[in-house]
């Protein structure tokens, strides 16, 4: 028997209204338990929105809905209910609960977002950038990089991916988690093969943003499914709730507690950068496709400075809120000209963050 439960009780309720564990299939539990009290031999893990705050090791009725995860042999069904699922086709609340689930798992999937036709033109478009890097790299120091299938810098290979930057999902959720004057750190294309997991960067566990700032969000990465997640296709492992932590976890725990993102192609996989994730094995007999991106407070240094890796008319061709996000708005001057220009020209723009 597993140590998942669920917590089912109204919202609203008084810190220490009685409320009762529904034990699934494989929990095992069903005696009450009365809200603020201890759950002993059990650690408190966040569910989706609408559920109990995370607040260690108790239970708090601040929603609907709780997940008490014990921590040995938890199943794989419990793992996943701890990363809210939504779309955002029918979902008019989308937004609401992944904001939400940012905050207690730090992580949510939001499906829906890439249509079949974007997927089918992205697939052709990512095996043609990875053979132009290829060609202009060299095989042999890419390899030295210690990478696997990691397209870097995209956009300048194929216009294709500015159309990510106008995602109206993607949009959203910058605007929500962080702010409408966020900025790319890093676009990369990801083809992850199906073989045995190298001791890679990708396959460690790791965070994007590893600087907790007293709880204060930096830092988000939005990340796109292009074929189909799963555990079988190395969909990417989550820890859900080990964001905004100053310690560093335990292998064996990440380990434990890791979930297999698993979504359909078209999917965006979001959360807080100092969630700790790796990439998972592949086992498919095929590549497994995505893209990452990674935005970030406007004054944060980029990692690719996209306003000197695209040419210009690249960028001034794009929408507004694109060129901002690309860092065209936050760029630092190297000359008193470019100092003095007037406000609409000049490159760090006022009211940028």
């Amino acid at each position: 028997m597993s140590g998942v439960g669920r917590l089912c009780a109204e919202a609203n309720r008084g810190p220490q209204t009685p409320i009762h564990v529904v034990g699934d299939s494989e929990a095992g539990i069903s005696q009450p338990i009365g809200c603020g009290s201890p759950t002993a031999g059990f650690e408190r893990y966040p569910a989706p929105p609408g559920a109990f705050r995370f607040v260690g090791g108790t239970a708090d009725c601040v929603g609907q809905r709780a997940i008490l995860l014990k921590l040995d042999q938890p199943t794989r069904q419990a793992k996943l209910a701890l990363v809210l699922t939504v779309d955002c086709r029918t979902d008019s609340d989308w937004l609401v609960k992944t904001d939400a689930a940012m905050g207690t798992a730090g992580c949510a999937i939001v499906t829906g977002v890439v249509d079949d036709a974007m997927l089918a033109r992205t697939r052709e478009a990512m095996y043609r950038v990875q053979r132009k890097i290829i060609d202009e790299v060299g095989a042999d120091r890419l390899e030295q990089a210690g990478e696997i299938g990691v397209l870097r810098i995209i956009l300048r290979f194929d216009d294709l991916f500015f159309e990510y930057l106008e995602l109206e999902p993607l949009l959203a959720f910058i605007d929500a988690s962080l702010a409408d004057t966020a900025i790319v750190h890093v676009q990369n294309g990801l083809i992850l093969p199906s073989a045995r997991a190298k001791d890679v960067f990708q396959h460690r566990f790791h965070q994007d943003f590893p600087r907790v700032l007293n709880g204060y969000l930096m830092s988000v990465n939005a990340f796109f499914a292009i074929d189909d997640f799963s555990a079988e296709t190395g969909g990417t492992l989550l820890v859900p709730a080990s964001h905004q932590k100053t310690e560093t976890p335990m292998l064996d725990e990440l380990r434990e507690r890791a979930v297999s993102a698993e979504c359909p192609a078209g999917s965006m996989i979001v959360f807080d950068s100092t969630l700790w994730h790796a990439a998972g094995e592949n086992t498919s007999g095929r590549d497994r496709l995505a893209i990452n991106h990674q935005f970030t407070r406007s004054y944060v240094k980029q990692q690719i400075d996209y306003c000197r890796a695209l040419p210009s008319e690249a960028i001034l061709a794009s929408p507004g809120r694109t060129q901002r996000l690309l860092g065209w708005y936050t760029r630092v001057v190297t000359s008193l000209d470019e100092f003095y220009r007037p406000a609409e020209r000049r490159l760090y723009r006022c009211g940028q963050g």
